[in-house]
């Protein structure tokens, strides 16, 4: 398991064909609010999206939109009506990394080590 200052391999975890489109993915990713999204959503365990705008503090027609753009980039997935990250793009979900294949999406910072 990768520590936060531990290097992370540049090989992607991700098999090529599961890539998402690259446009689609820097399109979704470019919001700090889908980020924000994908940053509660990184255990990859199904969340409705009442649960979501609660946890990320946004209306819940407006998650379902932001849900919507990152659901057609491929980076989410929506069964019934949960949605979820495909399980094959959580790198680690302890320290919030996402590999898409075309990039890793560090969402949450380094734990900052105390000033000695």
């Amino acid at each position: 398991m990768n520590t936060p200052n531990t290097p992370v391999s540049t090989a992607s975890t991700v098999p090529a064909h599961l890539h998402p489109d690259k446009d689609a993915l820097l399109k979704a990713i470019g919001s700090p609010l889908r980020c924000g999204i994908l940053t509660e959503m990184i255990s990859g365990e199904p969340r409705m999206a009442v649960e979501i705008a609660k946890k990320v503090g946004i209306t819940p027609a407006m998650t379902s939109k932001h849900l919507a753009v990152l659901r057609r980039a491929g980076l989410i997935v929506l069964s019934r009506r949960n949605h979820q990250i495909p399980r094959h793009f959580i790198l680690n979900a302890e320290l919030g990394h996402l590999d898409f294949g075309h990039c890793l999406l560090r969402l949450k910072p380094p734990a900052e080590t105390p000033a000695a």
